[in-house]
């Protein structure tokens, strides 16, 4: 039987994401309900401020993922033109430097020529890509799944606060918020990390106790202006 490693790299991208907008979507909604709340807002307006949150956020997560996300995939293109253009006009200088490259990693003079003289006959562009830019298929930018992942994951994870808020007596919606938060902040961390292959206590607490922060900082800020108003 061939020997076979189980790798996480190639979730990165979607994982990266997914992860973002579900831990953005907790934290910012319920930080939203838990400020207006702490303010003394009325149930119906605390209910509207959660809606709004959730649709606006979904949208403005996914698009500024896609618009990030595509402002990398735009410079990849670019560098990849840079390299089409050196393979079609100086085979023998593309294929030094890519020798040089295998030359710096530790191989022999000889065998980085040999290395590069087939790498290169089987897909030069691949080659260049991959060992001079960095660029491989499984780490290439992905602008609309990028967008699809966060947006997705933002709704996801807002519904939870919201749905705590919802099912609250009067008199217990602000620890019932935050406890759901930060219950479900765990387990996001606790899947990030397993997922990645990181040690799962440690994502799980920093999810955690940031989120924690920023819910206790909001509420702080609309217990307050409740005060003054």
């Amino acid at each position: 039987m061939p020997h076979q490693e189980h790798h996480h790299t190639h979730r990165s991208g979607w994982l990266r994401a997914a992860v973002l907008g579900a831990n953005d979507g907790i934290v910012s909604t319920a930080s939203l309900l838990l400020g207006t709340a702490a303010a003394h807002a009325s149930h119906d307006y605390v209910l509207l401020a959660g809606i709004a949150g959730l649709a606006a956020g979904t949208m403005a997560m996914a698009a500024g993922e896609y618009v990030s996300v595509s402002s990398q995939a735009d410079t990849e293109a670019a560098d990849l033109a840079i390299e089409r253009r050196g393979l079609s006009e100086d085979i023998e200088e593309e294929h030094e430097e890519l020798a040089a490259i295998y030359r710096a990693r530790g191989l022999t003079p000889e065998l980085a020529q040999e290395v590069a003289r087939q790498l290169m006959a089987h897909d030069a562009l691949g080659a260049h890509a991959r060992d001079e830019l960095g660029i491989s298929e499984s780490l290439r930018a992905r602008p609309l799944q990028a967008a699809l992942s966060s947006g997705a994951s933002f709704a996801g994870g807002a519904l939870i606060p919201l749905l705590a808020f919802t099912i609250a007596p009067d008199n217990d919606q602000i620890p019932l918020i935050a406890g759901a938060a930060l219950l479900f902040l765990l387990l996001l961390g606790a899947f990030a990390a397993r997922a990645g292959g990181a040690p799962i206590v440690k994502g799980a607490v920093r999810v955690f106790v940031w989120g924690a922060l920023a819910m206790a900082a909001t509420a702080a800020v609309g217990n307050l202006v409740g005060a003054i108003r």
